[in-house]
This record gives structure tokens, sequence and C-alpha cells, in this order.
């Protein structure tokens, strides 16, 4: 056997693979985002992520820093990121005209991308739960993300009808419009199933009524 073979094989002859950061840390979220959605952050413990994904609690801190980061990793960097109002207007869909999209057109969009990220709509739901707890490293999130949802979304230049008096009136529409999609995606993970976005259809036409809003839908 050459000089070196043996140090580089396993106790079962296989090579050992070495995972670059950014597969180690994919890792963590996915085994992060299944175990607190099923028993919630105080019910999740460090070494139970470490054990599920064979990795050492010292390991696991390496990339997370510690308990409280994970959550940013799962909500900020994950969750946060992605089905924003750019990534919409970078689809070329219907509605995506960067220079006047369309609200109701990116909700729907949002509606169909957390129909596939099933799993981390479970967590952000337990989440959001926990948080009401005044010591939950979330709790200062949840209070605020209505403002901050508001804030973000007025960065950009929505197409809305005369009637509504432009985006400065939107405030309660779209505090409607969070209200009704976090009790549509709770009720979605309960039985009887419901399709979410067949669900949500049903509430933009009571938020977005015609004939106000036909043309910019």
């Amino acid at each position: 056997m050459p000089p070196g073979r043996l140090w580089r094989m396993t106790g079962t002859g296989k090579k050992r693979v070495r995972k670059s950061p950014e597969e180690r840390k994919a890792e963590i979220v996915a085994a992060a985002v299944r175990l607190i959605g099923e028993k919630g952050f105080y019910g999740t413990s460090l070494k139970d992520i470490a054990d599920e994904i064979g990795m050492s609690q010292p390991g696991l801190l390496h990339y997370i820093g510690n308990k409280e980061k994970l959550l940013s990793m799962l909500i900020t960097d994950n969750y946060d990121a992605y089905g924003t109002p750019q990534d919409f207007m970078e689809s070329g869909l219907p509605g995506s005209d960067p220079e006047a999209p369309l609200f109701p057109s990116y909700l729907r969009f949002l509606v169909r991308y957390n129909a596939q990220r099933r799993s981390l709509l479970q967590l952000y739901m337990v989440l959001e739960s926990e948080a009401f707890s005044l010591e939950h490293p979330l709790h200062d999130y949840f209070e605020n993300r209505p403002d901050k949802v508001w804030v973000q979304y007025s960065e950009y230049p929505w197409k809305v009808p005369p009637e509504i008096g432009g985006w400065d009136a939107m405030r309660p529409i779209v505090r409607h419009c969070l209200e009704a999609m976090d009790g549509i995606q709770l009720r979605w993970t309960r039985k009887p199933p419901i399709d979410l976005y067949d669900e949500w259809l049903v509430f933009e036409r009571m938020i977005f009524p015609s004939p106000v809003w036909d043309g910019y839908r």
C-alpha cells in the first residue's frame, strides 16, 4: 500500500470525503429546519442537530457560533432572503415589470414559492408562535415584522389603482395580506389538506376586489 494511503481511509475502507463549508452549512440548515420545525427552538438542542448530521457539537459551533446565530442563518439568510419582490421582478412573469410591478401578482409569486418550501414554512410558524415569549431570541423580529415588511415593499414602484390613493394608502391592505397569509399557511400544514395557492386566490379576490383591481392584479 503506498505511503499515506492508510491515513486517507476510514475504518470501513472508504475514502473520507471532506465537505466544503457551504455543503456543511447546507446540511446544518436542513437538519435544523427539520428538527426545530418539529420540536421548536427550546425543544431542540445543538447536540440533536450535531447528531443528526454526524458532527461533533464543537464542530457544529464552528459553523454557527451559537444557537441564536443559528436562528439568523435559518430566518435572515434563508427564509427572508428568497421569494423577495426583487426575485419576482427578475422572474419575467406577468406583472413583474420593474418599472410598474403589480402587487397582487407578486403575492401570487410568493405563495407559489412558499408552497415549495414547506419545511421552512413550518419552522417559521413554529418560531412565530414561540416568539410570544419576551425571552425568545426572535421576539423583537416578529414584533417588528409588519413594519419591516412595509418598509421593504415600499422600496418598489408598485402600480396600484388610482381609487386606492397611491402606495401610501396601501398599508392596511398590506397588513391584511400578511394576516391572511399567516392564517392560510397555518391551515395548510393541518389536515385535511388544502392547496396553498388555490386558498390564497380566494382571499385575493376579497382583498383586491373587482372592479377596482381589474387590470392591476
